[in-house]
């Protein structure tokens, strides 16, 4: 239980930050003595594309070879990659849709996927859907390291970590599936506001015992009432601490056949500048 990871799952699209994910994760495939599988993702363009007879086959061809274009721009960058130090990594790549249902059950053999967080600037042309990321937490039951758009080193992530706590299942499961890295850690924070566990009489189970058993030290800070704004105040502690990985759960529902985000996970997934390791 709670051994090094074994199986990485990288996500890869046509997009630069695409390979700065692989570096990453070929980096943590390394210390980890996991495999690594970039796997390229992407939807069509024949998705969501509305019927009409004036779409012939000079359209329809276009239309894939803009696909092939995409596919090979984000072989490339995997094939260049390639060329600096990291753990192997093997190419795969999905020719079905629905993109995300096929992703998510490669996931389904995966100990972490290794996300990229949505990018406004560059929605319309990466092909990727705006919500992959906490889609592919739902799929699969999956944890996810999610990487910010705005670019990190991809060789320091895991020397801070900052766990957002409270005593759900989400975060629980976040802390366990982190488990491999917090035991690399130079150093563990644990933010957590008021809302205790259930009262036990006699020995009472803890985080920080919990994480001292599997040989990792951590300091406590509690924050006291549990602020409306809650992500925007994990994001300053985490900067403020001097993190470069937040591991927290990913809270949520499914409503009318939407999956809805709760505001704290939203607010992360949206402003996050470090990146953050999740479970749902």
């Amino acid at each position: 239980m709670n051994k090094a990871l074994a199986q990485l799952l990288v996500h890869m699209d046509a997009l630069p930050k695409a390979q700065q994910r692989l570096q990453a994760a070929r980096r943590l495939g390394q210390a980890q003595g996991a495999a690594v599988t970039a796997l390229y993702g992407v939807m069509s363009h024949f998705v969501g594309l509305p019927f009409s007879p004036e779409i012939g086959p000079g359209i329809a061809s276009a239309l894939q070879d803009i696909d092939d274009q995409r596919r090979q721009l984000a072989r490339s960058a995997f094939e260049q990659a390639l060329s600096t130090p990291g753990s192997a990594v093997e190419w795969a790549e999905i020719h079905q849709d629905p993109m995300m249902a096929a992703f998510a059950q490669q996931a389904f053999y995966a100990d972490l996927l290794v996300l990229g967080q949505h990018d406004p600037a560059t929605a319309s042309s990466s092909g990727v859907p705006h919500d992959f990321a906490e889609n592919m937490l739902l799929m699969s039951g999956k944890p996810a390291l999610i990487l910010p758009h705005a670019g990190i080193p991809p060789d320091v992530i895991g020397e801070t970590v900052v766990i957002a706590w409270k005593p759900a299942r989400e975060a629980a499961r976040a802390v366990s599936a982190a488990m491999p890295l917090l035991k690399c850690a130079r150093r563990v924070v644990i933010l957590s506001w008021s809302g205790d566990d259930e009262t036990v009489l006699g020995k009472r189970l803890d985080l920080r015992g919990y994480l001292r058993l599997n040989g990792v030290q951590a300091s406590g800070l509690e924050q006291g009432s549990e602020p409306s704004a809650l992500g925007e105040l994990i994001l300053s502690r985490s900067y403020d601490i001097g993190a470069d990985l937040l591991v927290m759960g990913c809270y949520g529902h499914s409503r009318a056949r939407e999956w809805v985000l709760g505001g704290t996970s939203r607010t992360v997934l949206e402003s996050m500048t470090l990146p953050v390791l999740m479970s749902h």
